[in-house]
């Protein structure tokens, strides 16, 4: 008889246990470092400079560069999945999941940024890929970033700003949104910032403090693959100022040795550098060079949507200039068609 209580006693401990464990496990909150593997714990706070967690009875400090995702314990099935779809670029299936979920419902302050973030980030893509309004767009990023001024998505929210001042063409602007990002925490992102502006004076044509600008990058000395990436991305910049500044041989030579490196899985980097090497021969006068490494980000990388607008854009202008209208309106009709907002 004291055995079989006995036994109960110690199942009853052990299902005891078990309900413990289950309960902590279902308020666990989920970081997802870059590159790392996941760290479960609770959130104790975040920042524009990144997310506090305490893992195991210890605080730990993670800087919003480094953080790829973080899933909210009672996140609802429409955030989880929108926020994935939103992360593999998938704009449209995102913004269709999103819209099941009932903000009011959310009952954190985080889970609800979250959520804000992600609304307004698809949105903003969607702009960007000439399937939106732009002036919109920029409207609810900077709305975003008034409401949530303590967001980990903060510096993110400010390059989104830039990109999409950049296609409205407001260069000021579009450095000045780019130029926040240098009070980043993330090493990484302050380089970005480099990069990014130097693009802006690519823009007006700036093509000598471009070049040093992206010299200066190509000089750093990086530890991680975003900065890796960076700087190859830097290359390519610095390929199509060389070539604006008359210097065609440095320019191919430089965008050729990327080519022979290239990561055809890093779709956007790959798409930068044919462009690249398109603008430099472009920029030599060389028609027949450019409409090849056009070509290739048309028929190879034609999944990251600005570097595709920008290859049939030029592919129209081009093919006329061969004295081929039929392939120039065939270009313009795919660019009306997948990317309406961007063919002007």
């Amino acid at each position: 008889m004291i055995a079989i209580t006995r036994s109960s006693f110690c199942c009853s401990a052990v299902l005891l246990t078990l309900m413990v464990a289950s309960q902590a496990a279902a308020q666990t909150d989920r970081l997802y470092p870059r590159g790392g593997e996941v760290v479960l714990g609770r959130i104790k706070s975040i920042s524009k400079n990144g997310i506090v967690m305490t893992v195991s009875g210890k605080d730990q400090t993670f800087n919003a560069g480094a953080i790829e995702k973080v899933l909210f314990q009672g996140d609802p099935s429409g955030l989880t999945e929108g926020r994935e779809f939103a992360l593999d670029n998938q704009f449209e299936q995102a913004i269709t999941e999103l819209k099941t979920v009932d903000a009011g419902k959310l009952n954190r302050d985080e889970q609800k940024a979250d959520f804000a973030f992600y609304v307004m980030y698809c949105n903003a893509q969607q702009a960007l890929s000439g399937n939106g309004d732009l002036r919109s767009a920029a409207s609810g990023a900077l709305n975003f970033i008034k409401q949530n001024t303590n967001s980990w998505h903060f510096f993110e929210t400010a390059k989104l700003l830039g990109d999409l001042a950049m296609s409205l063409k407001s260069y000021d602007q579009a450095s000045k949104y780019y130029g926040s990002l240098r009070t980043a925490p993330s090493a990484e992102t302050k380089i970005e910032s480099m990069y990014l502006n130097s693009l802006v004076k690519l823009a007006q044509d700036n093509a000598a403090d471009a070049a040093s600008d992206l010299q200066k990058i190509v000089g750093i000395s990086v530890q991680s693959a975003e900065g890796a990436r960076l700087q190859t991305l830097a290359k390519a910049g610095l390929a199509v100022a060389l070539a604006k500044q008359g210097k065609g041989d440095e320019a191919i030579s430089t965008v050729n040795e990327l080519i022979a490196k290239l990561n055809p899985t890093d779709t956007e980097t790959a798409a930068a550098i044919y462009n690249a090497q398109g603008a430099s021969y472009a920029a030599m006068g060389d028609n027949e060079g450019a409409l090849l490494a056009y070509l290739h980000t048309h028929l190879m990388f034609s999944t990251y949507p600005a570097a595709h607008a920008e290859a049939l854009k030029q592919l129209a202008e081009l093919w006329t200039q061969v004295g081929k209208p039929d392939r120039a309106a065939e270009a313009r009709s795919e660019l009306q068609q997948r990317y309406p907002g961007l063919s002007g």
